[in-house]
């Protein structure tokens, strides 16, 4: 009997610590968005992952920096609207608003809480997904164990007048010529893709030392986003949204010109709430998740077993 009992328990653990992987198509905002999800065990917490852009679905290359993460959360991708996979299943009948996007996650967030039997996730936002992570702090604190925004928008519009002021100095120091003629036609916030181009263009060459994107890419993606993009950069968190309810983790890229890591920091400073931290990524621009992955999942972890530990 006590052999039997043993057997059955060893079983019933075997089956409730079974990996956790799935894809479907779920209804958020009035439309089919698609998620991704994997774990090891389904009594880890879940981990979130709010992918940037707007519209740059992360999906096809989250295994670069998950590897670790999956044996403490179950790690959730979703494709927002008019992103990825979401936008193959069905176009948004809705404008792209700031406040749709805030809801649709809202609304994902409350799915996977029932899905999974959670109390709240961990929410990690980037760039633009970062920005949504923090407004979703503000209106939706208490699903929130902790947000985490890495190369997060914390005012936009002035992060590109900053960095923009950075490339005129540095092309008069290079006499870059070409550089200078094309800067003068920037203005902020961006009337049209060329202009969102240039600047992204000089910024990679003359301040990140990263690839530039392509002139065709940039105004492709303009089409649908540079409305929603503008619309965005003008929140300023760092005046007007600084007290938020839930612990709240800044991962930034000491040398991030895109969502200026000056600004980043101003926020950490101004910024009240239970818990707070910046953890800076010294060897990284704007994607700290994918030139300092190894820092980037043990934080992560770090975090979740700090969070663990207070709560008993």
């Amino acid at each position: 009997m006590i052999r039997t009992g043993v057997l059955c328990l060893l079983v019933s653990l075997q089956v409730w610590a079974d990996p956790i992987v799935g894809k479907e198509a779920i209804s958020i905002g009035g439309i089919k968005q698609w998620i991704s999800y994997q774990g090891q065990d389904s009594r880890n917490p879940v981990l979130l992952f709010l992918h940037g852009g707007p519209g740059n679905s992360a999906m096809s290359y989250a295994d670069r920096f998950t590897g670790e993460l999956i044996k403490h959360f179950t790690v959730v991708f979703w494709d927002q609207r008019e992103s990825g996979k979401t936008a193959t299943l069905n176009p948004s009948p809705k404008p792209l608003t700031v406040s749709r996007f805030v809801q649709d996650a809202i609304e994902v967030i409350d799915y996977l809480c029932n899905r999974f039997a959670k109390k709240g996730v961990y929410l990690v936002g980037h760039s633009w997904g970062g920005y949504l992570a923090l407004r979703i702090a503000e209106e939706k604190p208490d699903r929130l164990l902790a947000c985490i925004t890495m190369s997060p928008m914390i005012h936009q519009e002035e992060s590109e007048r900053i960095s923009l002021n950075e490339l005129f100095k540095k092309a008069e120091e290079q006499k870059n010529e070409e550089c200078l003629r094309e800067l003068k036609t920037v203005q902020i916030p961006f009337a049209n893709a060329g202009q969102l181009y240039i600047h992204r263009k000089w910024l990679n060459k003359l301040l990140m030392n990263n690839p530039s994107p392509s002139e065709t890419r940039v105004r492709s993606w303009s089409v649908t986003w540079l409305s929603l993009f503008n619309e965005a950069s003008k929140t300023d968190f760092v005046t007007q949204h600084a007290q938020l309810n839930c612990p709240v983790y800044l991962f930034i890229g000491s040398r991030d010109h895109q969502t200026h890591f000056s600004l980043a920091e101003s926020y950490y400073q101004k910024l009240n709430c239970p818990e707070k931290k910046l953890y800076w990524f010294t060897q990284s621009a704007h994607n700290p998740h994918l030139t300092e992955t190894d820092k980037f999942q043990k934080t992560l972890i770090e975090i979740r077993n700090q969070i663990q530990k207070t709560e008993l």
